[in-house]
C-alpha cells in the first residue's frame, strides 16, 4: 500500500528494555517510522510469557513488539557488551530499565556510550530515578501507583485503596518518555548534543494527579476516595439506566451543570447562589445526585444519551471491550485496527495514535520471533563473520534466530 514518509524515518532506537514502561516507549517511536532494534536476553523478554496467549503467541507481546526487530544479546557477558557497544555507535536512541548501576558494571554506562556516540539519546527508565534513597530499589509500575498517591485517592471512601487493573504507571511513564525522548532529537537537531533522560515511573503518575501538592501545601488538605464523584467539581458520577447501563456523567462546566439539572427537572437549582460555583455545587452533590439518578433510571440508556445530545450535555456509556469493538465511534475511526498475524491470522489491536494529517503512522509489522533480526544486524551491519556468531551461539551470548518470524511483515488490513 502507497504511504507517506513516516516523521521518524531514519532515526534508529535500540530497545534494551523490558516487560513495559520502557519497551512502549520504543512501541510507540516505531509506529512513526523509527527502526526499533528490541535487545533481548537470549532467553527473551519477559512480555513473551506475560498474560494471556493463544495459539503459543502472547497478546502482549504482539502488540508491544510491533514495529521492532528482534537481537539476542547478554549484555552481561563482556562478548555480549561488545557487540551493543557496536550497535550502540549506529544509534539515535537508547531505552533501557536495568536497575541503577548495572549497565555502569557491564562497561555499558552514560560516559562511555556517550564517547562511543555523542549525539545519543538514553532514556534510562526505573521505578524511583538514578538518584535518592530509593534509587537502588526494584521498581514495578504498582509500586509507582502505590507511592505516588494514585491508589490512595481511588475507590470508595468505605473501601480499600484501589491499585488499577491495567499498566497505568508504565503507561503514563511510557508517553512522557516518548515526549522526553523527542524533545532530546529536537535539541540535538537545533545544534545540541546527546544526552540522558533520567525517567522515573512514579514521577509522571503524580504530575497528573493534579494540584494535590499545592492543595496540601496552602490548604492543609488530603485528598481522599470519593468512587465516581469527584472533590473538585459537581455533579459528576456514574449512574445507572432503567435497562441496566451504567452512564459516566460530568458537568463540571458552569453551563452543562445548568443545562442538566433543567433537562432532569430541576430548574430551581440553578437559581441557587450556592449552584453558581464549584465549591457550591460539591457542598450540595448529594441533593444534585438524587435528582440526576432518579432521572436516569427512569429510562434506558439510549433515550438517556440521545437527550443529553439533545440539550449538549456530556454523558457517555460505560463500556466493556466486547461493546467497543461495536461502538460506531471507535469503528469510524479505525480506533481499534486488524492486522495480519501469522499464527493467529486477522488480530485487532490498537491503532497508532494519535492521527498525524501530514505523516500519519503505521502498523509494519507485529512481535518478531526471537532473535529474528540476528544475522542481519550483527553479520550485515556490524561486520560479525559466520564463525563469529556461531561463537556467540555456542557461548550463550546471542539465542539461536527463531525460525519463525512471528509478527513479521504483517500489514494492516
Amino acid at each position: 500500500m502507497s504511504q507517506t514518509p513516516l516523521p521518524l524515518e531514519g532515526i534508529r532506537v535500540i530497545d534494551a528494555a523490558s516487560l513495559f514502561a520502557g519497551p512502549v516507549i520504543g512501541t510507540l517511536l516505531g509506529d512513526y517510522g523509527a527502526d526499533v532494534v528490541k535487545v533481548e536476553h537470549p532467553d527473551g523478554d519477559n512480555l513473551r510469557k506475560l498474560g494471556w496467549e493463544k495459539d503459543g503467541v502472547s497478546l502482549w507481546w504482539a502488540l508491544v513488539g510491533r514495529n521492532k526487530r528482534s537481537l539476542t544479546l547478554k549484555l552481561s557477558d563482556p562478548e555480549g557488551a561488545e557487540a551493543m557497544r557496536r550497535l550502540i555507535a549506529t544509534a539515535d536512541v537508547f531505552i533501557e530499565n536495568f536497575r541503577t548501576g548495572t549497565l555502569e558494571k557491564w562497561g555499558l554506562g552514560p560516559d562511555v556510550l556517550l564517547e562511543i556516540n555523542p549525539n545519543l539519546v538514553m532514556v534510562r527508565t526505573t521505578g524511583f530515578g538514578q538518584t535518592g534513597p530509593y534509587a537502588n530499589r526494584p521498581g514495578f509500575g504498582t509500586l509507582a501507583e502505590a507511592m505516588s498517591g494514585y491508589a490512595h485517592i481511588n475507590g470508595y471512601p468505605d473501601g480499600p485503596p484501589t491499585l488499577p487493573p491495567f499498566a497505568l504507571g508504565d503507561g503514563v511513564a511510557a508517553l512522557t518518555g516518548a515526549f522526553a525522548t523527542m524533545l532530546a532529537l529536537f535539541w540535538r537537531k537545533c545544534g545540541g548534543a546527546g544526552q540522558v533522560i533520567d525517567l522515573s515511573i512514579y514521577e509522571p503518575l503524580f504530575w497528573i494527579l493534579g494540584p494535590q501538592a499545592s492543595v496540601y501545601d496552602q490548604l492543609g488538605l488530603v485528598q481522599g476516595r470519593s468512587g465516581n464523584r469527584a472533590p473538585f467539581t459537581s455533579p459528576r458520577n456514574a449512574y445507572r439506566s432503567k435497562d441496566g447501563v451504567w452512564l459516566g456523567m460530568s458537568a463540571s462546566a458552569q453551563s452543562i451543570a445548568e443545562r442538566v439539572m433543567r433537562l432532569v427537572g430541576r430548574p430551581e437549582f440553578v437559581d441557587e447562589p450556592w449552584f453558581a460555583s464549584h465549591a457550591g455545587r460539591l457542598a450540595h452533590q448529594e441533593e444534585l445526585d438524587e435528582p440526576i439518578a432518579a432521572w436516569i433510571a427512569e429510562r434506558d440508556a439510549e433515550e438517556v444519551v440521545r437527550a443529553f445530545e439533545e440539550v449538549h450535555a456530556a454523558i457517555a456509556p460505560v463500556l466493556s471491550i466486547a461493546e467497543i469493538v461495536e461502538d460506531p465511534q471507535f469503528q469510524a475511526r479505525e480506533t481499534i485496527t486488524t492486522v495480519d498475524h501469522p499464527v493467529l491470522g486477522p488480530l485487532k489491536m490498537q491503532n497508532v495514535i494519535p492521527r498525524m494529517g501530514a505523516t500519519p503512522g503505521l502498523i509494519r509489522s507485529l512481535g518478531p520471533g526471537l532473535g529474528s533480526a540476528n544475522d542481519e544486524l550483527l553479520r550485515d551491519e556490524l561486520g560479525y563473520t559466520d564463525e563469529q556468531i556461531e561463537s556467540l551461539i555456542r557461548d550463550g551470548v546471542i539465542a539461536p534466530s527463531s525460525e519463525e518470524r512471528k509478527g513479521d511483515d504483517a500489514p494492516v488490513r
